[in-house]
């Protein structure tokens, strides 16, 4: 491991935190954030991990913005809203990172085949809840299909599976060209098989991540409202009342579970493909 990349992996992950701060991406704390899971992928990844991540955040950026005002109305629902924080931030790429780190002391092509699993997770997961709140027809509670509003954690609709699987297949695609624009040019079974493994990967990470919602993820009710959400302090700065699930898991540590499970799925994947 070479201090160079370190810092070379700080320094851009400095850049791009900056201007995602800018942006009104990332929080003040979402910065140092952004830097922590930045700096290993980018510095000890290099450029195919790297491009990952920003493919990752860039895109869920602009599809936050897109039909904001339409969104605006579900925020009261959501534990976090606005620029991403540092809870955030770690559960989307803390894993990626740690596979980063993991993979500059023991290389190994499937480490890689983790990591994107672990990018179309928390993308797919990302690009179902942007669009999927923009449904026609209401989701179906993953559990029991029954209709439940727009915003409902563990409500799936065909819209969201749709962006879901869209959004998992943009980083495999990703991931298979920068692999064959390397030097050498990675043309192996594993790397071809790299849009299936985030495909398959990304699905079950987000599909879980709504299953989880569904069932253990801590829900909270505003008496003041009348209201479901997943935030302890609803936004009118009422105390809520937990309803259901686990109260130490909140959609932070889901988001983290899903990318860990999203690699395990692209891991085996590519494991079939050697």
């Amino acid at each position: 491991m070479n201090p160079l990349q370190l810092v070379v992996g700080f320094l851009l992950s400095l850049l791009i935190a900056c201007l995602g701060y800018r942006g009104r991406a990332l929080a003040p704390s979402g910065v140092a954030g952004a830097i922590l899971v930045g700096t290993p992928i980018l510095g000890l990844g290099g450029w195919t991990w790297g491009l990952l991540l920003i493919a990752f955040f860039l895109s869920s950026s602009l599809l936050s913005r897109y039909r904001e005002g339409e969104k605006r109305g579900l925020a009261e629902k959501f534990a976090k809203v606005g620029g991403r924080d540092l809870g955030q931030a770690l559960a989307n790429g803390g894993w990626g990172a740690l596979l980063a780190v993991v993979h500059a002391f023991r290389p190994h092509p499937l480490l890689f085949t983790a990591f994107v699993g672990a990018m179309a997770a928390v993308n797919a997961d990302t690009w179902a809840t942007e669009l999927g709140v923009l449904s026609p027809t209401p989701p179906r509670l993953i559990t029991t299909g029954q209709k439940v509003p727009v915003g409902t954690p563990g409500g799936v609709s065909s819209l969201g599976l749709s962006a879901s699987l869209a959004g998992a297949l943009l980083i495999g695609l990703l991931a298979l060209i920068l692999e064959r624009l390397a030097p050498g040019g990675n043309s192996t079974p594993s790397a071809r098989w790299l849009p299936v493994a985030a495909s398959l990967g990304g699905l079950t990470g987000s599909l879980l991540d709504s299953l989880l919602g569904a069932t253990v993820q801590g829900i909270y009710y505003c008496e003041a409202c009348g209201k479901e959400t997943e935030s302890r302090v609803h936004r009118c700065g009422a105390t809520t009342r937990q309803v259901r699930g686990w109260r130490w898991l909140d959609n932070d540590g889901v988001n983290l579970l899903s990318s860990v499970v999203g690699s395990v799925v692209a891991g085996v994947v590519g494991g079939f493909a050697r």
